[in-house]
């Protein structure tokens, strides 16, 4: 049976020597989060902090830093989970479908909440300004909470089977949020509370809201499932923890999981925002300060031996990673159950998750071509973008695995590899030049508003792909120097970019207009212009990360010897993206020097982190 709460938890670790306790004090504001990142690339243990200054709860930090302590924690139902799976009990329809759960393991009876009236949350109550005051990094608007559970119901009909639990970021001080009295409350596209809300607009209530803080480490993970709406989160929660989660019922407001170390409880009032940020967030940069809903706090409450879990999240990998490789292990044979002909997606944590998503799936239309292209995996594509926050996918790149049985998506290089040497960039391109992007992403026309583009190849392999900067490289006056960033890409250094949101630049036309009649690039069918060639090619995830968080498909796809057939855009030449830092992008994560000194220090011989980072 599963940890029935944080405590256990942390015990447990403590005494397989897989939790380090920190004794000397340890600002909240900046360090801890410093510390936490720090540990989390060192591949260290989880960290108890004792003495956080100004505060009187220790904060657990880097919980989830490994793959193998996250499957771990969770070692107790990983084989019910699988044998569910194996045996094609799919949990998600389980969850829509309670009573067909009784045909599943005794596992699958964990999906379902009891009520229970002993509550260890509401032993104690506090006030905001009592609880740990994180900051993460240097320009953060305030501080926040970095791993909550946002519980709501649907307001039309309560109760646990429509309700949501997300991970939604919780601001909770700064700006113009009167203190102790109100949270900010900032949700992305596509996330479930959003229905919940939209509901309680429509009636012009307002909608309760509950803020778990810890608990079961179930809860936490369950949160940041990417479940189909309509499945609740503490079903999901109950399989994992290996026992029915614990909910305790208050008059007049909603369920409390009764394990949890915090709970913020209010309402979210109906057509009012404030200012919310900025954030500094998992694609590596801040998020910048915009109006979003806030939360009127009632109460807060607390267990007697609450412990504080926190995070930071910034450029990948960080501590989310393990969340979205340990949730891929446990998801993943489910996708073809769910998206026909997919074999395989993989969302490029290197990205940020959403900016790029890699995708194998099959090209059956017509098995008796002679040649195969892309048809089936096309509607695959379509699919894929319709299919939950697999929607948010900037960049969609499909090929077909008749092509090649072996290919991995996860083997990024070989998977790249294999496209670059079979796409056709006048017919393989296909854009939806204005929808919606990820809350997160700067690159765009505007908030929550950019561009896609699926990159399709199949059939058989059109060019070799070239592995060296060509001799005698002639290049426009204002780029350069140019350098290899895998076979096939090209990074090229551009000049400052000067151009407006949702623009193109004209100099990156005079770029692709002075290769017209050359043949300098044999060999590379994608060029990426950058702000810093040696920085975007010397390593696999800086490519990744300069290419598709900061460009817009439809601004920033250009190409050399453009042609354009119907509506249908595409080039005879390499494709070229504009991955430049625009002035419109949002700053990008930087440590401050300062508190990394201290870190330092901390990792010196005699400190507590000596030996480990």
């Amino acid at each position: 049976m599963g940890y029935r709460n944080l405590q256990e938890c942390v015990a447990d670790l403590e005494r397989r020597r897989m939790l380090l306790r920190i004794d000397v004090p340890v600002d909240p504001n900046l360090e801890a989060g410093a510390i936490q990142r720090r540990v989390y690339r060192a591949g260290g243990p989880a960290l108890l902090i004792a003495n956080a200054t100004g505060c009187r709860f220790p904060l657990l930090g880097n919980l989830f830093g490994t793959l193998e302590r996250t499957r771990f924690i969770f070692r107790d139902t990983l084989d019910d989970i699988s044998r569910l799976v194996d045996l094609k009990i799919n949990p998600f329809a389980a969850l829509k479908n309670p009573l067909d759960a009784v045909k599943a393991p005794f596992a699958a009876l964990n999906l379902f909440p009891r009520v229970t009236s002993a509550a260890p949350v509401l032993e104690c109550r506090t006030i905001l300004s009592h609880l740990p005051q994180i900051v993460s990094w240097p320009r953060d608007g305030g501080a926040f909470i970095t791993l909550p559970q946002v519980y709501t119901e649907s307001p039309s009909q309560p109760g646990f089977s429509k309700s949501n639990m997300g991970m939604y970021r919780i601001q909770l001080s700064g700006n113009q949020y009167q203190p102790d009295k109100q949270v900010g409350l900032h949700y992305q596209i596509h996330r479930g509370i959003a229905a919940h809300h939209a509901e309680a607009i429509a009636d012009g209530d307002l909608l309760r809201v509950n803020i778990f803080v810890g608990g079961a480490p179930a809860m936490t993970l369950a949160a940041v499932m990417p479940l189909p709406e309509g499945m609740p989160e503490l079903s999901f929660a109950g399989l994992l923890a290996g026992h029915r989660i614990p909910m305790t019922r208050l008059s007049g407001h909603l369920p409390v999981s009764a394990e949890a170390d915090f709970c913020i409880s209010g309402v979210v009032h109906t057509g009012k925002t404030l200012p919310e940020g900025p954030f500094g967030d998992h694609l590596g940069y801040y998020s910048l300060t915009h109006e979003f809903p806030f939360i009127e706090v009632e109460s807060v409450y607390h267990r007697r031996d609450a412990i504080f879990p926190f995070t930071t999240v910034g450029r990948p990998p960080q501590e989310d990673t393990s969340f979205g490789a340990f949730i891929h292990e446990l998801t993943g044979p489910l996708v073809p159950t769910v998206l026909n002909g997919v074999k395989e997606v993989h969302a490029v944590d290197a990205t940020g998750v959403h900016p790029l998503l890699l995708a194998i799936a099959s090209e059956r239309y017509v098995p008796y071509a002679v040649q195969r292209e892309p048809q089936e995996i096309l509607t695959v594509a379509n699919a894929i973008l319709g299919q939950g926050q697999l929607s948010l996918a900037k960049y969609l790149l499909i090929a077909a695995q008749e092509d090649a049985p072996e290919l991995d998506s996860h083997n990024i290089p070989a998977f790249l590899n294999h496209i670059l040497e079979r796409v056709d960039w006048r017919c393989n391109l296909h854009f939806q030049t204005a929808t919606t992007m990820d809350t997160l992403d700067y690159s765009g026309s505007g908030l929550n508003q950019g561009s896609k583009v699926v990159i399709a190849a199949a059939g058989p392999v059109l060019r070799t792909l070239a592995t060296e900067v060509p001799a005698g490289l002639n290049l426009p006056d204002g780029f350069g120097p140019a350098a290899v960033c895998l076979p096939g890409v090209l990074s090229v250094q551009g000049p400052l970019s000067g151009q407006g949101r949702g623009e193109s630049d004209p100099r990156i036309d005079e770029f692709c207009s002075f290769y017209y009649d050359r043949v300098s690039f044999d060999g590379f069918p994608l060029i990426v212009i950058c702000s810093d060639s040696s920085f975007t090619s010397a390593t696999l995830n800086n490519f990744l990360w300069v290419t598709f968080t900061r460009s817009n498909p439809s601004t920033d796809i250009y190409g050399i010897a453009v042609e354009t057939q119907g509506h249908h855009w595409g080039c005879r030449g390499p494709l070229v993206i504009d991955a430049r830092i625009k002035p419109f992008h949002a700053p990008v994560l930087e440590d401050d020097p300062e508190i990394e000194r201290r870190i330092d220090a901390l990792g010196a011989k005699g400190g507590p982190l000596h030996g480990i980072i």
